[in-house]
């Protein structure tokens, strides 16, 4: 039985009258980017009620002009609104936390069976590790432990060491929240 983000994209995909890019993060990019059979994989991944997305700022003019896309989102939307689940939340990459070469290392994600015209990406283990640092949040913070577990130990220390030239939001409580982040996190890698 497929989970939400996985029906959520379904529906979207069946609206969808062309090929379509979307790089999805947050907890839908957990429940699909990652394999069911990880023993420490949260079930919850697949309860979540939407799908996140990050615009790439060098493609933003060409996705804001899809208006295949926009109207595909909108009737999903409706399709979905008695369930409560959704697609809404859309962000430049300039609002969330990421490496500055992270558009270069998404990695797919393919579900099966496959998907008609919607072609799924998430960003790489590390770039979203940061995305889940953007608040104190114990659900952000379960999810970055979830994170990192799936990491090598080169990995998890490339991670720290992407730390000052992260490309953040000057927004005060993200730039607040992802320094204390930093050191709670540190505290709780293994060694």
């Amino acid at each position: 039985m497929s989970g939400n983000p996985e029906t959520i994209l379904r529906t979207l995909d069946g609206y969808l009258t062309e090929p379509t890019e979307l790089i999805i993060y947050g907890r839908a990019a957990l429940d699909l980017g990652y394999p069911a059979s990880d023993s420490d994989r949260n079930p919850d991944f697949s309860s979540t009620l939407d799908v996140d997305a990050i615009l790439p700022s060098e493609k933003i003019d060409t996705i804001d002009q899809d208006d295949q896309f926009w109207n595909a989102i909108e009737r999903t939307n409706e399709d979905l609104s008695t369930s409560g689940l959704y697609i809404t939340h859309f962000f430049q990459d300039d609002q969330v936390i990421l490496r500055p070469q992270w558009l270069s290392q998404i990695e797919p994600i393919h579900l099966s069976p496959p998907l008609a015209l919607l072609q799924l990406a998430r960003p790489h283990t590390i770039d979203l590790a940061l995305t889940k640092m953007m608040r104190i949040d114990p659900q952000d913070r379960d999810d970055l432990l979830y994170l990192t577990s799936t990491m090598t130990a080169d990995e998890r220390q490339t991670l720290i060491a992407s730390f000052p030239s992260a490309s953040c939001p000057e927004i005060p409580e993200i730039l607040q929240a992802f320094e204390a982040n930093q050191q709670w996190l540190t505290d709780h890698l293994p060694c």
